[in-house]
């Protein structure tokens, strides 16, 4: 089958989880010898076409600029007009064309349109859920985008059975064409990053003294990520530790840091907080290696990747009972499960960890062998291709 995938973001660019998800995703549909063409946006010194794993990468330029719907709007416009000219030179010819978010909603539509194809959109989050509800005309526009994408769609593909249930809530979307595929981590990749040769006491040293434990939480610094309960529940954590932890936060987020750094101060925790800013994915790989416990306090997380990339680390991990976070973690076997926004929850959930060490190597154990089997990308291309192939015969007329 002959794929035309839309993505705002493909490596080198890496914004968000889309990136890593079409990355990962399609080498494997390219083994089952499907042809994958990608149209992306260019970036610094990536080349404007190149194969990739078996994906035809094709990087657009767009203009640079502060208005970001008017910058989307260009992206979708060059996006169209791109594979138009693709088609025109007799080049190309896709058999579906495969959409990943509202980003680039309107090319995909204009393309399924022109070309007569099915069309497969992949929803990673939606703008109702991040805001719990629809309060600006910002967010208007994206739910706007979002809704005619989903209403557009052949098949509509979401990463959790709680985005099944959000997607028909927010759009009306039959959950009839929706179909839920995990996210997956390539294993190898991930495990070369904790096979690095370093010296983990000088390490360690940077961020705590050698009897304290260390609990993080990595990922963007923004409000729907619950870092504040995380801080509200460090308290709690320090007393029953007698003082020994310290608490890293990793990630970029500038306003809601400063935020965060004052909730610290006024708790009279700032000295036992931490934060980092942005980690390379090397030294993030090096500082899970000397941590004791990872953190995710989602008020909203539609998957949760990190949990994926914890699982690989060998790291313990507590996370809300949010999302799709419980699907991916299943309480007591292969992680801890805290209550949305309870930092008393949350609280227990890591002394659980920090003061049980076999009960926490024991949920290592359990959770890689889960990443093993559920989420791992060859059994995700599989149940790719299967909606593809469904979506197909749908030929429109």
């Amino acid at each position: 089958m002959k794929i035309l995938v839309l993505a705002w973001e493909f490596p080198p660019r890496i914004i968000g989880g889309i990136s890593r998800h079409v990355a990962e995703l399609y080498p494997e549909l390219v083994k089952l010898n499907h042809q994958v063409c990608l149209i992306t946006v260019a970036i610094e010194n990536a080349p404007h076409q190149e194969i990739v794993e078996g994906i035809d990468v094709h990087r657009i330029s767009v203009t640079a600029t502060q208005d970001f719907f008017a910058w989307i709007d260009e992206m979708n416009q060059k996006m169209g007009s791109y594979v138009a000219s693709l088609i025109d030179d007799q080049k190309y010819s896709f058999d579906l064309v495969h959409a990943h978010d509202w980003l680039v909603a309107d090319a995909a539509i204009a393309i399924m349109q022109k070309l007569q194809i099915p069309l497969v959109a992949t929803i990673h989050a939606t703008e109702f859920g991040r805001n719990n509800g629809i309060h600006t005309d910002a967010n208007r526009h994206i739910h706007f985008k979002e809704s005619i994408l989903t209403s557009a769609a052949q098949r509509v593909i979401v990463c959790s059975k709680y985005m099944r249930d959000e997607v028909e809530r927010a759009f009306k979307c039959p959950d009839t064409k929706v179909d839920v595929i995990y996210n997956g981590l390539n294993l190898a990749r991930a495990t070369c990053l904790h096979r690095q040769d370093f010296d983990p006491i000088t390490w360690r040293a940077k961020y705590a003294e050698s009897d304290q434990k260390i609990i993080y939480y990595v990922g963007r610094i923004t409000y729907e990520k619950g870092i504040f309960i995380l801080l509200n529940a460090a308290p709690k954590i320090l007393t029953a530790m007698e003082g020994k932890a310290k608490f890293v936060i990793i990630g970029l987020g500038d306003a809601h840091a400063i935020m965060l750094k004052r909730q610290a101060w006024n708790l009279g925790i700032d000295h036992k907080v931490t934060f980092t800013g942005f980690m390379s994915d090397s030294d993030l790989g090096k500082f899970q290696m000397i941590a004791d416990c990872a953190v995710f306090p989602s008020l909203y997380e539609p998957f949760g990747i990190v949990a994926l990339e914890s699982f690989a680390a060998n790291m313990p991990i507590v996370v809300s009972n949010t999302g799709g976070l419980p699907e991916v973690v299943q309480d007591q076997i292969t992680g801890v499960v805290a209550k949305v926004n309870d930092p008393d929850s949350l609280a227990e959930g890591i002394l659980q960890i920090l003061q049980n060490p076999n009960y926490a190597r024991q949920l290592v154990k359990a959770a890689r062998l889960d990443l093993e089997k559920r989420f791992c990308w060859q059994a995700i291309a599989l149940q790719t291709e299967a909606v593809y192939q469904k979506t197909h015969f749908l030929r429109l007329s």
